[in-house]
């Protein structure tokens, strides 16, 4: 849901009715992963996805009788061997679905609106739904924000919500969104309940040092990317928004003593592109021993190796270098700085999701390296 949260918020705002289905679980090749989400209103208007095409004529079907009868559906979908032009998954993965309907008299509206307006505000929040367990609690939901407060819950045992808003909070803290399976009263006891959490966070950060032509390049690769990017330089003359358009933030300051007071988390990519010691060494000094997704610094391999000497100089452990990605980027043969920044973004998203590198041709390797969720668990419906 929270996937579409600002074209749900406006919907909310309007007054509409509307059902939502969201991708709950995927295992295999799927396309979209937990979280993607379409919605349907009464009038027809259709908006996301769930399976890049597989599946989404099904699914808008589901949406529709939902709004009609007001009934809480969990769906799996996947290949047909049978009959390929069956409903079906083509790509061989198997994904489930729970569509919900979000009426004036839906139990789930007020959570829901409060959740999709936070959400297309760009705050950070997760949402808590229901996905297998007893009838009385389909289509109920739990709102959780940063500091710890909610809104709604499950009217079942207070422990239920208690947990749950626990275990919300660290997907949140994490930007995770997946199922958790726990006891109906809160713990192990009791009847097994399936809960998918949606966490909706503010955009990773990307923040580039070095203020030169490559990065520029590296930059709209960032906001192609969904990154909140950043080019910080020394350099007040190379600094500029003339310079770099599609930037978010230009900032002109020693690097170390701006990452030194920035606010950066486990998806913050860093990008050193200065290759010059004095802004490297305290730099990197600092930025290998952050809680950071990725660290990478451009330069010839001879200027690593001096780099590297530098950084022992000043007390870096081989542990900490031992995170440092340099040459930044992954062989690609790159030149230009559009093919340099390619290289760089595709090391970032090897790193996130656990990719090789290699090619796919050839490769007897998964094409998906996310973490596996409740996919592969076969879940049984919400009656």
């Amino acid at each position: 849901m929270l996937d579409i949260a600002a074209e749900l918020h406006r919907w909310v705002a309007q007054g509409r009715d509307f059902a939502v289905a969201t991708v709950v679980a995927v295992g295999g090749s799927a396309p979209r992963r937990p979280g993607a989400a379409l919605a349907v209103d009464t009038e027809g208007t259709a908006i996301g996805s769930v399976s890049g095409g597989c599946v989404e004529g099904a699914v808008y079907e589901l949406c529709a009788q939902a709004l009609k009868d007001g009934e809480t559906v969990l769906e799996r979908f996947g290949y047909s061997d049978e009959d390929a032009f069956a409903v079906g998954l083509t790509c061989g993965g198997v994904i489930d679905i729970l569509v919900v309907p979000v009426r004036a008299a839906d139990p789930v509206r007020p959570v829901a609106a409060a959740a999709v307006a936070a959400a297309g505000r760009g705050e950070a929040a997760a949402l808590a739904r229901i996905v297998s367990g007893p009838a009385e609690l389909a289509g109920r939901a739990l709102l959780v924000r940063p500091d710890g407060s909610c809104e709604g819950g499950f009217g079942a045992h207070p422990e239920l919500d208690r947990t749950v808003a626990a275990e919300a909070g660290a997907f949140l803290d994490a930007g995770r969104t997946g199922t958790l399976e726990i006891g109906e009263r809160g713990s192990h006891c009791g009847a097994p309940l399936t809960v998918l959490v949606e966490s909706s966070v503010p955009p990773p950060r990307m923040i580039v040092f070095g203020a030169i032509d490559f990065a520029s390049a590296l930059v709209r690769a960032g906001k192609f990317l969904g990154y909140h990017v950043t080019v910080c330089d020394a350099r007040p003359v190379f600094a500029t928004a003339s310079r770099f358009p599609e930037a978010d933030e230009i900032v002109v300051e020693w690097p170390h003593e701006y990452l030194a007071r920035t606010e950066v988390d486990a998806r913050t990519a860093l990008c050193v592109l200065t290759h010059d010691a004095k802004f490297d060494v305290p730099l990197l000094k600092l930025a290998l021993r952050l809680p950071v997704a990725y660290v990478g610094a451009m330069g010839s391999r001879r200027t690593h190796l001096d780099r590297d000497a530098r950084l022992r100089e000043v007390g870096v452990t081989e542990l900490e270098l031992a995170r440092l990605r340099s040459p930044i980027g992954l062989d690609l043969g790159a030149r230009t700085p559009e093919e340099t920044a390619l290289s760089i973004a595709a090391e970032i998203v090897a790193d996130r999701r656990g990719g090789s590198g290699v090619p796919l041709t050839g490769a007897h390797t998964p094409i998906h390296h996310d973490l596996p969720s409740a996919a592969g668990r076969r879940i049984g419906s919400v009656a």
